[in-house]
């Protein structure tokens, strides 16, 4: 499969902006992710537990926190 180009911007850093920017950053797309708080995460970054599984919310936002962090 052919690798894209071009640059995207992904506005907002919640967990969907997250997930938005590094699936776009491994179709090959130089992404750059902007959020108005001075750290990503978002309601979720708050939150203890999500609904309906009760699953951890960090356990499920902290490795994509950090895969953004060592994204190229």
């Amino acid at each position: 499969m052919e690798e894209a180009t071009g640059d995207m911007l992904v506005v907002g850093g919640g967990v969907a902006g997250i997930t938005a920017s590094l699936e776009l950053a491994e179709k090959g797309f130089k992404v750059y992710l902007v959020e108005k708080k001075s750290s990503i995460g978002g309601h979720m970054a708050q939150l203890d537990k999500t609904f309906p599984t009760l699953d951890c919310s960090i356990c499920i936002l902290g490795p994509k926190m950090v895969e953004v962090s060592r994204h190229p």
